[in-house]
């Protein structure tokens, strides 16, 4: 368990953290990137540590990679590089910096690590876990080879380093259905969401696609009823849904898309009104990059992700606690079905 009060104390004996008016005022440039969805009062709080965060990652080397779910003020505030899990780990290979710090969840911080091995990869919450990576292990993926025989098994970004490893290949949420589609065998192995992989086979009826049952807290809680009494309630407004919904949802809705492809389609489109049928803190992170766009409720919140907080961000950097290792034979097979997915996505042009 996280122990808060330490932190707590530990950051109180270096840091001026108190909210402060006058900061928040002389960072307004920063606000500006949030104002549609923090108040100036959460602002005043927020600022010393995003000041506090930005200094200290100049003076350590670092960068921090923030992914679309984070919270507006780590999402504009504090962070290098902003994407999904992918994006982001491809980001950690780019970039100089000899310290990284993951503000996502923990099979974010092992895909960074790797993909560069050689850096040093922070974690500021260990406890930031994910319900669908855990959901599946490399003898569930054994499991599944004993029961189709000779079939490929491409799992998901979103696993653990270990279920890479065990795999033939990764996917993301924008190539799975690619992907799926370019490999010579008839049966495909898809883990650890069921609900992407049965979105991938109604896009691919040529394969028999078969998954494991996993899937994502936040997005097996919609439903297409949620869906069609929103659309009764709300005229008008452009439904958007991510593939790890259920594909009920996904019929119902108008798009469907990865993170990014939910950004690039809002941003291509700009709909009068448009609810994003993911994680809540999306909406938030491009709502002031597109005031046109009148972003409606409702939305589910991911309680891993929001684990992830600027106050332990900042004492990750001041410590240097919360580093992420893997076996460095698990992160090579890992690296293979990784680069293996890269590789072959940009032969197909995804």
């Amino acid at each position: 368990m996280f122990d808060l009060p330490a932190m707590r104390a530990n950051l109180a004996d270096k840091y001026d953290l108190a909210p402060s008016p006058t900061l928040a005022a002389e960072m307004s440039a920063e606000y500006a990137r949030m104002a549609r969805v923090v108040t100036p009062a959460d602002w005043a709080i927020h600022a010393p540590y995003v000041r506090a965060i930005n200094q200290l990652k100049a003076e350590r080397g670092a960068v921090i990679l923030g992914h679309n779910y984070m919270t507006p003020e780590i999402y504009h505030g504090i962070s290098d590089f902003v994407g999904d899990s992918l994006q982001l780990a491809i980001e950690a290979t780019r970039t100089d910096a000899d310290v990284i710090v993951q503000c996502g969840v923990h099979f974010m911080a092992e895909t960074s690590k790797i993909l560069s091995p050689d850096k040093t990869v922070l974690m500021p919450d260990m406890e930031a876990g994910c319900s669908l990576a855990e959901s599946i292990t490399a003898e569930g993926i054994a499991q599944m080879r004993a029961k189709y025989p000779g079939a490929p098994v491409v799992s998901y970004v979103n696993t653990t380093a270990e279920v890479k490893a065990a795999s033939d290949i990764c996917c993301t949420s924008s190539n799975a259905a690619q992907i799926v589609a370019a490999l010579p065998e008839h049966t495909i192995i898809m883990t650890p969401d069921q609900y992407l992989a049965q979105n991938v086979a109604a896009q691919v009826p040529q394969k028999n696609v078969v998954w494991w049952e996993g899937s994502c807290i936040v997005h097996e809680q919609y439903s297409a009823r949620d869906l069609r009494d929103f659309r009764e309630w709300n005229p008008g407004t452009r439904l958007i849904a991510h593939p790890e919904c259920p594909p009920d949802v996904v019929a119902e809705a108008d798009f469907s898309g990865s993170t990014s492809g939910i950004i690039d389609y809002v941003t291509r489109e700009k709909p009068q009104k448009a609810l994003l049928i993911t994680e809540c803190s999306m909406a938030s992170n491009i709502a002031d990059a597109l005031p046109e766009v009148d972003f409606v409720g409702p939305c589910n919140m991911c309680p891993y992700m929001k684990k992830i907080t600027l106050e332990k961000v900042l004492y990750a950097l001041d410590t240097m606690t919360g580093q992420v290792e893997v076996d460095p034979e698990v992160a090579r097979q890992a690296r293979l079905a990784v680069q293996r997915m890269i590789d072959l996505s940009r032969q197909l042009g995804v």
